[in-house]
């Protein structure tokens, strides 16, 4: 190989590592801030029985879910 071969197969690992390296740019593309929490997100992943827009069911699973799923003291014996 010729010197100038090298030359420019080390440029281009030297590029291809630069670009391996760079961070994809986080817009927040897909979040919607002017929406209330119980419109819901359009996903499949949601409490059976609840419906998007059901702000009384939101807030009753919240009650629920910080009563008996997150609160400690109703989760330990003594």
């Amino acid at each position: 190989m010729t010197g100038r071969t090298v030359l420019i197969l080390g440029a281009a690992c030297g590029l291809l590592a630069l670009v391996a390296c760079t961070e994809k740019p986080q817009t927040g593309g897909g979040v919607r801030i002017d929406a209330p929490p119980y419109a819901g997100t359009g996903s499949n992943f949601t409490q059976p029985g609840w419906k998007a827009g059901d702000k009384a069911g939101w807030e009753q699973q919240l009650k629920a879910r910080q009563q008996y799923g997150q609160n400690e003291y109703t989760r330990t014996t003594r």
